[in-house]
């Protein structure tokens, strides 16, 4: 069984995020976000949270949208024309298994435990949660665990 960790940094201080993050034991972060460089992130802008992940946890900061991140225009289609999540939901799943990402990732990587970042306070309308359903879909044997 892998383990495969969420979190969103929404509604959290840094404290929380980090406290979270170090009781898990977390060694990776996998940056999920299209853009990671936004003043609404916060302590968890990109070059921020690099050096937070080092200095605090020992850990690594992996960001891959290329991969893992949703398209701009489903993204702007469901948070800022208020699109159905089972519209989203449906492209961002069809994309993914376009990018094959069950290729591109192995279970491998998750043997050292690391986390999907997401903005999201909760898994549940979250792009991290699909990609961890659909990677056990492909590979089986995952345990997601949303933080």
């Amino acid at each position: 069984m892998v383990n495969i960790y969420t979190i969103g940094f929404t509604q959290t201080s840094a404290r929380q995020f980090f406290e979270t993050l170090k009781q898990a034991s977390i060694k990776r972060l996998i940056d999920t976000r299209l853009s990671n460089v936004s003043q609404l992130a916060g302590f968890a802008k990109k070059a921020d949270l690099e050096y937070f992940l080092a200095q605090i946890l020992g850990a690594e900061y992996v960001h891959l949208p290329q991969l893992l991140s949703p398209a701009q225009p489903m993204l702007d289609e469901y948070r800022k024309q208020k699109g159905s999540w089972s519209d989203y939901k449906r492209q961002f799943l069809a994309l993914i298994q376009e990018r094959r990402i069950e290729t591109q990732l192995s279970p491998e990587q998750f043997l050292s435990p690391t986390v999907l970042l997401c903005s999201e306070h909760e898994a549940e309308h979250c792009h991290r949660r699909l990609i961890v359903e659909y990677l056990d879909r492909a590979w089986g044997n995952i345990n997601a665990i949303h933080l």
